[in-house]
């Protein structure tokens, strides 16, 4: 069930005061007070309908699951905007007013209000694990296990060149949500994922590739369902992370995060790349030293964090 609190009082990274604004969120499993707490953050087009017949990661969360509902009080919040309420948000007129930072603030002021001092893990994927980052930087005490999956702690030159191709499509395409989706779609896959699926084979009744039909089929999906206002803040928001802003380098920043952190990398993700992941743990491990990193195999690219709950489930059985 959808439920709301309100955030007062919030001033945003560029300085911004917002007085007053709805942040939307659900509950499953257990009751907050009653077991750990496990923080799901959605990604770019997710919501937090997390589990259950429409939950995005279903295959993860849920009854017998990895992260067992019978077990853990799970709660995930809605990035303010991005339309899962059904309402468009006034207070969002302008897509580049939040940063990751900024939205992990949000989050922070929702699990005051709900009386949430401890996480017993914070888990997210793609934009989601980035703003879990930046929520581990603010509140460095917070959470006992930091679970970033096929994302980082920054937008790298490589994410941000692709969020500025999301954003000129967006802002300049007669059909835009549908388009941006057809490039998205190239992106979140690999080579490999679309030679396996498609094999160059060819839809006679529709007269194109089968490849084709299926971004089509995507850009038609997603266009139904988000709105252009939301899709260009969570697209800003993805090409703004960055846990280092204003605090130092890396390494100090890190140094200050108490959680145990368990990275999870796809070795075809050529989006938030392995490599990264690689160069990230290895920093990490000069300052901590309870952190993890393990590997998902898939040629599926940066949705496999999507669609290899089998393997996902193995890798975080220690944590759950």
């Amino acid at each position: 069930m959808l439920q709301q609190v309100q955030i007062s009082d919030l001033i945003t990274s560029k300085g911004e005061k917002i007085d007053q604004i709805p942040l939307f969120y659900e509950v499953f499993g257990k009751p907050l007070q009653d077991a750990p707490i496990v923080l799901v953050n959605h990604a770019l087009t997710g919501n937090s309908c997390v589990c259950g017949p429409n939950g995005w990661w279903n295959g993860l969360i849920g009854r017998g699951k990895c992260i067992d509902t019978d077990k853990y009080a799970v709660v995930s919040f809605n990035i303010p905007g991005n339309g899962y309420d059904g309402k468009e948000n006034n207070l969002i007129s302008d897509y580049t007013i939040f940063t990751a930072r900024d939205i992990a603030a949000v989050f922070a002021k929702g699990l005051e209000q709900l009386d949430i001092n401890n996480l017993y893990a914070v888990i997210g994927g793609s934009v989601g694990g980035g703003i879990a980052w930046e929520l581990a930087a603010l509140k460095p005490n917070l959470i006992d296990h930091l679970i970033p999956v096929a994302t980082d702690w920054k937008s790298t030159d490589w994410l941000k060149a692709n969020c500025l191709v999301q954003e000129q499509i967006l802002l300049n395409s007669n059909n835009p949500v549908h388009d941006a989706r057809l490039h998205a779609m190239l992106i979140y896959r690999s080579p490999e994922s679309f030679r396996q699926k498609f094999d160059r084979s060819f839809n006679d009744e529709k007269e194109m590739h089968n490849v084709e039909s299926w971004l089509f089929h995507h850009g038609k999906k997603l266009d139904e369902r988000f709105t252009l206002s939301a899709y260009k803040e969570l697209n800003y928001i993805l090409a703004n992370i960055d846990i280092t802003e204003g605090r130092g380098d890396f390494n100090d920043v890190a140094a200050t995060i108490e959680s145990d952190i368990h990275i999870i990398s796809v070795n075809s993700d050529g989006f938030f790349t392995a490599a990264e992941d690689e160069i990230t743990f290895q920093d990490l491990k000069k300052v901590k030293q309870n952190v993890t990193r393990k590997i998902i195999d898939s040629v599926h690219g940066h949705d496999a964090f999507l669609i290899e709950f089998d393997q996902l489930s193995k890798l975080l059985q220690d944590v759950f």
